[in-house]
């Protein structure tokens, strides 16, 4: 069995990525790029949302 703790390795990483898909939404809501953000969550998790609620909305875009 691959188990890290209380929890098994599959378990994890389809948490990170649902968590990853959510800061996606999270910073395009922000006018961030959904594609950067995602794969910053990748790499730093929860890290990746507290820095998304922390910064000011990005620049607006001219559509």
């Amino acid at each position: 069995m691959n188990r890290i703790g209380p929890i098994d390795v599959s378990t994890f990483f389809v948490g990170m990525g649902t968590l990853a898909l959510i800061n996606a939404g999270l910073a395009q809501s922000k006018q961030r790029s959904g594609l950067l953000w995602w794969l910053f969550s990748l790499v730093l998790g929860p890290i990746a949302t507290l820095l998304i609620g922390v910064l000011p909305k990005g620049p607006q875009s001219i559509d």
